[in-house]
């Protein structure tokens, strides 16, 4: 264990400490309680509904129905793992760790990072220079504002995560570009954070999530192309020239096989040894071309394989046809019929409605109102009479969905 990590670990001897534990309200005390408050902001994001979706998620290949493929949960997971190895090794707060990682992709759209870049061109920006929509700042915007936990008294209220969470978040943008990352000193506004990864971490902490989260999709999209046979021979033997010149494996005496677990010990090894609280979190320059060489391959091979961009023309219909769905319902939403608009889908109808009446000012003439939701202590986010609004409203509703629960509803709409 690297012991000059301690100085800096964000825990009750950290004069950061407070600021890091500040939540918007007061959470209830049980008397008894025997976690840490990072602690307690696990639990809630565990129990949250959208981390629940997750299991059907997708990681990399969309909509998998192999039971073996990486879901965005079982990323998530991974990354809790590494970053869990890292935090022990050098000795800083591993329950923070913990929920930051645990908690990182709640706001991740369905069909990856694809479906990220159709709800971020619906808003009007396919530049990719500073998106409207992404998935760091969803990530945020869900634990505040969707996401909510049930009290003692049986009140869903919101998950209300301390700021040191709160911030790892929106900070945990995994693209990796500088030798080395040290937290920010500054306490800021996260929502006037306008670009994914454009702002470090508040803690160490976030910084080694942030890093976990690039090493563990590296390793694994890398098996679950094999897997689904993605790399080709020719490609495969690139990938071990690239993985021998680092590691010095010697594949004649090894077979063909490159195991991805292998690859992200030896990049967690690497950089455990060589960060320290002078230099910050980094690689060794050899690791950290590794590391470059790694995400150029899967670029290539794997992320722009011709298969995966014919399902992206897939994904894209579907989110587009269920946007303009929603968008055809915004005139009926002030006079609170939405129902009656979608009265031939009642898959879409009840799911949409029940979100408007949960997370708007809507008042449904119908089935639902807001005695239905009275267990919900929740703030009216979106204004149902403007239309900005109502299309911020339904972006983040179909942010929430699952890929099988977008094909359904794609397919109630196009079916007759």
């Amino acid at each position: 264990m690297k012991n000059s990590f301690f100085s800096v670990r964000l825990d009750e001897n950290n004069a950061l400490y407070e600021q890091a534990i500040k939540r918007e309200h007061a959470l209830y005390e049980r008397g008894n309680s025997i976690r840490s408050e990072f602690d307690r902001d696990y639990t809630r994001l565990i129990n949250s509904l959208a981390f629940r979706r997750l299991k059907h998620k997708t990681q990399v290949f969309l909509a998998p129905t192999n039971d073996h493929v990486c879901t965005r949960m079982e990323h998530v997971i991974h990354v809790k793992s590494v970053s869990e190895t890292i935090a022990k090794y050098l000795g800083l707060n591993t329950d923070l760790t913990s929920a930051i990682a645990i908690g990182h992709d709640i706001g991740h759209a369905p069909f990856g990072h694809h479906g990220e870049n159709c709800l971020n061109a619906i808003l009007g920006d396919e530049s990719g220079i500073q998106k409207k929509f992404w998935h760091e700042r969803n990530s945020l915007f869900f634990a505040d504002f969707i996401e909510t936990v049930q009290d003692p008294t049986g009140i869903e209220r919101s998950l209300n995560l301390t700021y040191a969470v709160r911030d790892g978040l929106i900070c945990h943008c995994g693209e990796i570009e500088e030798l080395s990352i040290k937290p920010r000193k500054e306490v800021i506004d996260l929502y006037s954070i306008k670009r994914a990864g454009s702002v470090q971490p508040f803690s160490w902490e976030g910084c080694v999530v942030k890093i976990a989260d690039k090493i563990a999709y590296l390793g694994r999209d890398l098996e679950d192309a094999r897997r689904y046979h993605i790399i080709d021979m020719t490609a495969y033997r690139e990938l071990r020239e690239i993985v021998a010149k680092t590691m010095g494996i010697n594949f004649n005496n090894t077979g063909n096989a490159v195991n991805a677990s292998v690859i992200v010990n030896a990049l967690v090894a690497d950089l455990c040894e060589q960060s320290s609280v002078e230099k910050g979190l980094c690689f060794s320059p050899n690791y950290f071309d590794f590391l470059s060489e790694l995400k150029a391959f899967n670029i290539e091979y794997i992320y722009n394989h011709w298969r995966l961009v014919e399902f992206e023309k897939y994904a894209t219909l579907v989110i587009r046809t269920i946007f303009d769905m929603l968008m055809r319902t915004f005139s009926y939403a002030s006079s609170g019929k939405v129902g009656l608009c979608l009265k031939y889908f009642p898959l879409l109808r009840d799911s949409w409605e029940d979100w408007l009446v949960k997370h708007s000012n809507y008042e449904s003439a119908g089935t639902f109102d807001r005695t239905n939701a009275i267990h919900y202590d929740t703030v009216s986010v979106f204004d149902c009479t403007k239309g900005d609004s109502y299309t911020k409203c339904a972006i983040e509703y179909i942010s929430g969905m699952t890929d099988q629960f977008a094909i359904a509803i794609f397919n109630e709409i196009i079916s007759f």
